[in-house]
């Protein structure tokens, strides 16, 4: 199953190109956002939590570093979003006709035999 429609033999277009380029920034805006959300750490992960304290780390203000990587995961999940939509509308262009699911299988021929006879 070719899923690029330059695979087909045709030459690149624009679209063709477009959609290499949003192909390239999702795979990048997506390992940013895993990145960014290892980075993040949750409300009393520090062992203090474990024993039902506030942590030793709000005394020096990590709040600007969350705040921060907060504001980092909204954009990269938002550009995440954008650029999924993107390829999904790219591709319905680029491909011509009307293409389903089942179109590159093969049904298999119908046999007709007899029904089975029950022992007695």
């Amino acid at each position: 199953m070719q899923i690029n429609p330059k695979a087909q033999g045709k030459q690149p277009g624009k679209m063709d190109i477009l959609f290499d380029v949003v192909l390239v920034l999702h795979i990048l805006v997506s390992l940013f956002l895993v990145g960014v959300v290892l980075l993040q750490q949750g409300r009393s992960a520090d062992l203090a939590g474990a024993f039902g304290g506030q942590g030793s780390q709000t005394a020096f203000g990590p709040r600007a570093a969350a705040n921060v990587l907060t504001r980092l995961t909204t954009w990269s999940a938002i550009l995440f979003m954008v650029t999924s939509l993107s390829l999904t509308a790219l591709y319905v262009r680029s491909t011509s006709g009307t293409h389903s699911v089942l179109s590159g299988t093969k049904t298999a021929p119908a046999t007709n035999s007899a029904p089975a006879t029950p022992a007695k």
